[in-house]
Formats: C-alpha cells, structure tokens, sequence
C-alpha cells in the first residue's frame, strides 16, 4: 500500500489557498466622540464586521476598543468611514515608558496616567543605566557581579 499512495500523491492536483487563519486581537482606536449618536454610529459600524467578537466604546477617554479575529487596518478604515476622524490608540501607560517627560512624549489631552508612544520615551539598547542596573541582583544583595 506504500507505494500506492507514493504514486497517488504525485497524480492528485493540490490548489493551495490562502487558508490564513488570523490571531486574535484586540485593537485599540482613538476617536473623537461627542454625543450618543456618534458612539452608537461607531459601534454599530464596527460590530457587524467578520470576526469581531466585542466591542467597547469608552466616550471619556475617546477610545474605541475591538476584539476579535480581524485586521486592524480593516477595523480603522470601517471607523473612518463613518465620517469620523480616528487613528490607532497612541498612548501608553505613564508607568511603562522610561523617559515620561522626553520631548513629545507628554500630551495635554492625553488621558490620565498616559503619555504619548513616541521612541524618545523609550530606552535605548546600548543604556548605561540598563548595564550597571544588571550588575547587582535583588535576589541576593551581598552577591555582586563586580566582585
């Protein structure tokens, strides 16, 4: 039987799709909305679309949150064309960046406890700080990597 499925694999036609399953996502939208009206008309654009699994508008802070198997240039795109003007969500936690006060990082209507995701915020891979931080553990401070 070995040999027959050896040729049977060389007579069949395979077609190959592109059977690419997509990941689930969450994307995160800044939008500006003023009224109920304009939430619930992002809302509805955005929930109907194919593999969306939530979606959460948080008025206050501007954003539009949407889970789901989908594209997120899909997902701006269906916002956008409700006339609004939307971008990806720019902002991350004041506590994670390195350098909050770096310039164009800080924000004036940016939410709180958020600054803007810019790479000056962010520390480098050749920082000192980093180095000499790494020399001593906080497992065992009598253990030094100098010594």
């Amino acid at each position: 039987m070995g040999v027959l499925e050896y040729i049977a694999n060389f007579c069949t036609i395979t077609t190959s799709t592109n059977n690419k399953k997509k990941s689930m996502q969450t994307v995160e939208i800044k939008v500006k909305m003023d009224c109920d009206g304009c939430e619930r008309r992002v809302k509805n654009s955005v929930k109907h679309m194919k593999g969306v699994k939530s979606v959460e508008v948080i008025r206050k802070q501007s954003k539009v949150i949407v889970n789901g198997y989908v594209d997120p240039n899909r997902v701006l795109k269906r916002i956008k064309s409700t006339g609004k003007r939307a971008e990806f969500w720019p902002y991350v936690p004041y506590n994670v960046v390195y350098y909050p006060h770096a310039p164009q990082a800080y924000d004036k209507r940016a939410p709180a406890g958020m600054v803007k995701n810019v790479p000056q915020a962010f520390l480098g891979p050749n920082a000192t700080e980093e180095k000499f931080a790494q020399l001593f553990s906080d497992d065992n401070p009598s253990a030094c990597s100098i010594m």
